[in-house]
């Protein structure tokens, strides 16, 4: 049984207006262990998300009602959840859009449902991680400050809002300032994947960052990874 810590089944919604892919994602997360519920079009989803208060949202973009960007933006605003986006477009400003409203991952259709379910998974267990850093006092770095337990970001005394993919990604390279951190070891470390398969995805996650706390503040390293400045000649 897919469970947290304490024992308790961990709950998914599935919003897809696709029966087909509808059943098949709710089967196959349901044989894997989890509590599944579904929604079909933009409002049932986030209906669905204040009734049932799901650990995880697997989200298809385009939706009836309105799409899955504006239930995003909605459900994120009430309650902070990890979103597992899908989408039939794999260009980079349509990722972009769905990472800069609070998704924190994406699968382009067609998928295989082994990869779904690895995804789900990891994405799950960072947030029992993030759980774990309720000891971590705040930081510094220059004007970026970062209370990595509260969850909260502020730059030059702005608070700013990052997606929970975003503040693990900046509390990873913040662990060792101004060093290089490859982009195989975010993956290991933010997504929980071993391998250079999802790259694309960290420099997704980069960019909507970088958008958010200042182009400036992470350095590439070219065919290698990224480093977040000290700030210290900023």
């Amino acid at each position: 049984m897919r469970a947290d810590a304490h024992g308790t089944r961990r709950r998914v919604l599935v919003v897809e207006d696709d029966p087909v892919i509808n059943q098949a994602v709710t089967d196959r997360l349901a044989a894997e262990g989890y509590d599944v519920v579904r929604a079909v079009d933009g409002p049932g989803a986030v209906a669905a998300c204040e009734e049932h208060s799901p650990d995880l949202v697997v989200l298809d973009v385009m939706l009836p009602g309105y799409d899955g960007l504006e239930v995003c933006r909605r459900i994120q605003a009430t309650r902070p959840v990890p979103v597992l986006m899908l989408t039939a477009r794999a260009e980079e400003a349509d990722v972009l859009v769905g990472l800069g409203v609070g998704a924190d991952d994406y699968l382009t259709k067609p998928f295989r449902m082994r990869e779904l379910v690895a995804r789900a998974g990891a994405l799950l267990r960072r947030v029992e991680r993030a759980a774990q850093l309720v000891d971590r006092r705040p930081f510094e770095l220059g004007d970026l400050r970062v209370d990595a337990a509260a969850r909260r970001v502020w730059v030059a005394d702005e608070e700013v809002h990052l997606t929970p993919t975003e503040l693990d990604l900046l509390v990873c390279l913040a662990a060792d300032p101004g060093a290089v951190v490859s982009r195989e070891r975010l993956m290991a470390q933010v997504w929980g994947w071993p391998g250079a398969s999802g790259t694309r995805t960290v420099d997704s996650h980069v960019k909507g960052l970088r958008a958010k706390v200042g182009a400036d503040r992470i350095r590439t390293a070219h065919g290698v990874g990224y480093a977040l400045e000290t700030g210290t000649d900023r």
